[in-house]
C-alpha cells in the first residue's frame, strides 16, 4: 500500500502533494514501482495534529480520488475516520476504507457495511493530538487484541461481513517505542484472530528513536521493518517508498520461500 498524503503537514511528505499534478505524478509513480494498493489521505495524524474539517477533508481528496480512479487500475484507499468524506470518496471511486479510529465514528460502522468494501479497523490510544503523552498498557499486545475481538465483534453486529475486515495494530498511534517493537515482534498473534493484517511503521518516529535520523534518513530502518512484518505473514505493508520496498519484499520471498520473484503471503 504506497501512502498519498495530500496535506501541508503529514510528518514525512507534508506539503510534497501541494498541487494536484504532484498528486498524480507521485501516484503514478508508485503504480508504476509495483504498489498494489494506493491510500489516499487529506487529515495528518502524527502526534499533536489538529483535525481537519471535513469540507477540507473533501476538498483535498474527493477530485484527487476521482482522477486517479480514471486512470488507474489498480485499488484506491481513503484514509479517513469520517463518514460524511468517506462516503464521498467512494462515489468518487475507492475500493477500500482505511479508519484509523476503528469504526468509532458514529455512522461509519452502517457505511461500511453498505458499501460491502474492505475496511482497516486500526487500534489507536486516545487521539491524534494526545495520543503520545505518556501512553499506557499492562500487556500491549494483549491490550490490542482485546480491542480487535470488541471492534470484530461490532463490526459483524453492525452488518460488516468478515470478508471486509482488516486488522491494524496501529504502530505509532499511542504507543512508545517498546511498545511498537513489542508489536512488531508478534504480529503473528494478531493473525491468530483469523483476519488479514496491515503494518504501518513507514519511516514513523520510532525509528527516529531506534537510529537518531530525522524522517528522510529513515528508509533503511523502514525497510527492514517491512521485511520482518511481511516474513510474519502481514498482508498488507504501508509504505512511502514503493520501489524499495517492493524490491526488499522480492529478495525475502526468495530467501523465505525459494522463489526469485513473487510476494509473501
Amino acid at each position: 500500500m504506497g501512502i498519498l498524503n495530500v496535506t501541508p503537514d503529514s510528518f514525512y511528505d507534508g506539503g510534497r502533494c501541494a498541487s494536484a499534478e504532484d498528486a498524480l505524478s507521485l501516484a503514478r509513480r508508485m503504480a508504476e514501482d509495483g504498489a498494489d494498493i494506493i491510500d489516499v489521505g487529506g487529515e495528518s495524524t502524527r502526534p499533536g495534529s489538529e483535525p481537519v474539517p471535513p469540507q477540507e477533508e473533501v476538498r483535498r481528496v474527493v477530485p484527487l480520488i476521482e482522477k486517479l480512479s480514471a486512470e488507474l487500475t489498480i485499488p484506491l484507499s481513503v484514509d479517513s475516520y469520517k463518514p460524511e468524506v468517506v462516503a464521498k470518496a467512494i462515489d468518487a471511486g475507492v475500493s477500500m476504507v482505511n479508519d484509523v479510529n476503528g469504526l468509532r465514528s458514529p455512522g461509519m460502522a452502517e457505511l461500511v457495511a453498505s458499501s460491502k468494501l474492505p475496511v482497516v479497523v486500526m487500534h489507536m490510544q486516545g487521539n491524534p493530538k494526545i495520543m503520545q503523552e505518556k501512553p499506557h498498557y499492562t500487556d500491549v499486545v494483549t491490550e490490542i487484541t482485546a480491542f480487535f475481538r470488541e471492534r470484530i465483534a461490532y463490526a459483524l453486529d453492525s452488518g460488516i461481513a468478515a470478508r471486509q475486515l482488516i486488522l491494524d495494530p496501529g504502530v505509532g498511534f499511542g504507543k512508545t517505542l517498546e511498545h511498537n517493537l513489542e508489536i512488531l515482534r508478534n504480529i503473528r498473534e494478531f493473525k491468530k484472530l483469523g483476519f488479514p493484517v496491515l503494518i504501518g511503521a513507514s519511516r514513523k518516529s520510532f525509528l527516529g528513536a531506534l537510529l537518531d535520523l530525522p524522517p528522510e534518513e529513515r528508509l533503511d530502518g523502514s525497510l527492514a521493518s517491512a521485511v520482518l512484518a511481511a516474513s510474519q505473514k502481514a498482508d498488507i505493508v504501508r509504505v512511502h517508498d514503493v520501489a524499495e520496498t517492493v524490491k526488499a519484499l522480492k529478495v525475502a520471498d526468495a530467501i523465505i520461500r525459494g522463489r526469485g520473484a513473487g510476494r509473501l503471503r
